[in-house]
């Protein structure tokens, strides 16, 4: 398994706000927005954060779809003691990232788009790690914290 982690901080405790929903098809892309603002609220994020968490986690969720088959997303209000955020889980069972280097770079897609997904996506929260496996599947975890 191959992993690339931006995370720091105290251990996290979790809330009473966790949300599991699948990723299976176009709408459910709407959902994870849908449910990632709900959090982001709950965590009182400024209007700037939540957008910022929530364009995050839409590209992680098409990318889910996209490139992974399709998977599942756990989304939850948590608490490290000092500062409350939330944090998104991505998961897939699709096959990997082979290349996580060229992956993370501004400019590289293998669909068509901008190419500004996964390095984007980690330029807009807080924390950011990637655990893939080829032919295993792929888990990305982001968090972003209330200032």
């Amino acid at each position: 398994m191959t992993t690339v982690s931006e995370r720091g901080g105290a251990p996290v405790e979790r809330t009473e706000l966790r949300e599991i929903l699948l990723i299976a098809a176009d709408e459910d892309v709407v959902h994870v927005r849908q449910l990632v603002r709900k959090a982001a609220v709950a965590a009182k994020l400024s209007l700037v954060d939540q957008t910022k968490l929530v364009t995050a986690a839409s590209e992680l969720a098409r990318n889910t779809l996209a490139y992974g088959g399709g998977g599942q997303v756990t989304v939850e209000v948590v608490d490290d003691g000092r500062r409350v955020g939330v944090r998104a889980e991505f998961v897939d069972e699709g096959p990997g990232i082979p290349d996580i280097g060229r992956a993370m770079s501004d400019g590289y897609t293998t669909g068509g788009g901008l190419g500004l997904g996964l390095g984007g996506a980690r330029r807009l929260v807080d924390e950011f790690e990637l655990d893939t496996k080829v032919s295993l599947g792929t888990r990305v975890t982001v968090t972003k914290w209330a200032r």
